[in-house]
């Protein structure tokens, strides 16, 4: 089988001319503050193995590992800055019972760009997300305020996590209408066992020149294969007891699968989910989030091959959403030939 693609060969984040590695580099798991995750020393072996193939695209978070996360990245790519294309986020408090301390509104964009600013010990981010929508901010002094932080040089793009596809619509139809800077990106969960983001979310980022930046492309571990005949998993640590809601009868026979396949072709499961991922039209770049060094350099082996069109179709027919409402109706046979009055349409190609 023939490699589906290297680190660095690059890819254009969305309609933008950013050019990013076709696997990013999750760092939730840089720091110990929340029990769990590598220490600094680990967590530099990590960033090394990546980027010595190339790599560069790194993504945090202000919240993640209460800051630490965003402390190492910043102290790992300060010898070479410019090369690394930096995402974080803001949205979530950092001061506890500071009710302006977390949010979508201005206060908190500008006091969580600098605090970020300080810890990544940079003077810009290039890609800055707003991280979860919380529904009390007005749209409009989301994206006024992001386009406050472009001009000031202290962002260079925006992109939207974890928001509902009416929302990003609206946003970044506000933005182009005023001359403002509209979102280039969307980050969402998306792998074999969450693919519901195939009927609003995917086709909003391939109508408007998005780019998918897949998280959790593992499903929380459930796709390692790890949890088939173990359902509660390991001991009681804090990650473990995090990802219990995707240890489902239906998840686990979907990694059965998945491991099925992977034994057939010589891959790792773990390989063959994220292989599965990188072919979806319109996925960018998924993020991934290692624990160790050996979990990495295992994941990074999914570039190394490219599943054929058999497995391809296993899987997905194993993995099969319902298409919901409005979806179903209108691509029903009386729709479809109803509005067009029977005649014959040649189809625009995607």
């Amino acid at each position: 089988m023939s490699a589906i693609t290297t680190l660095d060969t690059y890819r254009l984040l969305g309609a933008s001319g950013l050019r990013v590695s076709p696997l990013c580099l999750g760092t939730m798991t840089f720091g110990t503050d929340w029990g769990w995750g590598a220490d600094k020393a680990e967590s530099r072996r990590q960033f090394e193995a990546y980027a010595s193939r190339g790599g560069n695209f790194i993504d945090t978070a202000n919240v993640y590992t209460k800051g630490t996360s965003e402390e190492f990245v910043g102290e790992f790519i300060a010898a070479e800055r410019e090369r690394f294309v930096l995402a974080t986020k803001f949205s979530f408090g950092m001061r506890e019972g500071d009710p302006n301390s977390g949010g979508n509104h201005r206060k908190n964009i500008m006091q969580s760009v600098d605090a970020s600013l300080r810890r990544l010990k940079t003077d810009y981010i290039d890609l800055y997300y707003l991280h979860v929508w919380e529904g009390r901010t007005p749209i409009e002094e989301v994206m006024r305020a992001i386009d406050d932080l472009v001009r000031m040089g202290k962002v260079l793009y925006f992109g939207f996590s974890d928001t509902p596809a009416w929302k990003v619509a609206q946003g970044n139809t506000i933005a182009q209408m005023r001359g403002w800077s509209p979102a280039v990106c969307l980050q969402i969960e998306y792998s074999l066992i969450e693919r519901t983001v195939e009927r609003e979310l995917i086709p909003l980022a391939r109508e408007c020149g998005l780019g998918v930046l897949p998280w959790s492309p593992l499903g929380a571990g459930v796709l390692t294969g790890k949890y088939i005949g173990n359902p509660e998993g390991e001991g009681d640590g804090t990650r473990v007891k995090q990802s219990a809601s995707r240890r489902t009868e239906r998840n686990l026979g979907i990694a059965g699968e998945v491991v099925a396949v992977a034994a057939e072709i010589g891959q790792s499961p773990a390989q063959v989910a994220l292989n599965w991922l990188l072919l979806q039209a319109g996925v960018t770049s998924p993020i991934l989030g290692a624990r160790t060094l050996a979990q990495l350099e295992d994941n990074l082996g999914c570039l190394d091959f490219t599943l054929g069109d058999e497995h391809l179709t296993r899987l997905n027919e194993a993995t099969a959403i319902e298409p919901g409402f409005p979806n179903w109706f209108l691509s029903t046979p009386g729709i479809v030939n109803g509005t067009v009055a029977r005649a014959k349409i040649e189809e625009r190609k995607a």
